[in-house]
């Protein structure tokens, strides 16, 4: 079983709330990655395959609930499971829904500490998982403003519910990092709007007022990440946000996402996302709802 771990680029942007995905399927064939939205993972019929969260390995039941914090590495594999008829719900939602200036109201503190318990990952109890089920697969077929009511109501159960087991060590999972200065948020929301145009850093940098340099070096100190990385992390956001929700050809997302050369637009896609546009389609069919 490979242990490569990507970075994964979920397609919620800043207009979402939250996003799910309900499918069946005859097995986990998704590398082990992470991405920065906290997520919710229904499986059912699903026993003996094998679920890794940071540093722990298990083999699950016919019923997993299992609540993971942002960048927490994971990943979910056949391995035994003899079901070909595999159901999973997977809800993920943005940080800032689920904000720390939201969460410190005195009611929330529940909900709060099990956020900061989920940079490990948890594992929720059968009898938890038998309570809840019906109102994520209830969830998955609503697409108004109460769907966002009914996923707050559903953490918040969670929250009080007993027996959730921390899976890892949060420390052995990645860190989220935190962008709270206003130069990178300035720098953010330029790309997230000019996206699809073709952009340099030096229009980035005269489009907010500050110097090339100073870009370059705001970005890389805060991301750990090029400038261009950053641009066509945020371009692959939108591109997988297409794939899933629309019928356009893969050449027509492409470049409506700002990406010119469609063998470098594959290239890189395959690169950060360990398959083709085609396939990342194609794993993505099923029924899906943006809220």
């Amino acid at each position: 079983m490979s242990k490569n771990i990507f970075r994964e680029v979920v397609p919620l942007t800043s207009r979402d709330c939250f996003l799910i995905f309900s499918r069946s399927k005859k097995d986990f064939n998704f590398a082990i990655h992470s991405h920065d939205a906290i997520e919710l993972n229904l499986i059912l019929n699903a026993a003996g395959a094998k679920r890794l969260v940071g540093n722990h390995e298990e083999i699950i039941n016919n019923k997993e609930l299992v609540l993971l914090g942002r960048n927490v590495t994971h990943g979910w594999f056949k391995n035994d499971c003899k079901n070909d008829d595999i159901k999973e719900v997977t809800i993920q939602v943005h940080p800032e829904l689920l904000s720390d200036e939201f969460l410190k109201r005195t009611p929330l503190s529940n909900i709060k500490r099990m956020l900061e318990n989920a940079e490990g990952g948890i594992a929720f109890s059968a009898e938890t998982v038998d309570e809840m089920s019906p109102k994520i697969l209830a969830l998955a077929q609503k697409n108004n403003f109460y769907s966002i009511i009914e996923l707050l109501s559903i953490i918040h159960q969670l929250s009080n519910s007993g027996n959730q087991r921390i899976l890892s060590n949060p420390t052995d999972t990645a860190k989220v990092i935190k962008i709270n200065n206003t130069p990178i948020e300035r720098i953010f929301e330029y790309i997230n709007i000019h996206f699809a145009q073709r952009l340099t850093l030096e229009e980035v940098a005269d489009g907010i007022g500050i110097t090339p340099a100073s870009l370059s070096r705001c970005v890389k100190m805060s991301t750990g990440l090029t400038f261009t990385d950053n641009l066509n992390d945020i371009r692959l956001g939108h591109v997988s946000r297409m794939l899933i929700e629309t019928t356009h050809s893969i050449s027509e997302v492409a470049f409506e996402c700002g990406f010119n050369n469609l063998a470098n637009f594959n290239r890189i896609f395959k690169k950060r996302n360990k398959c083709t546009p085609g396939e990342f389609r194609t794993r993505y069919f099923g029924q899906r709802t943006f809220i």
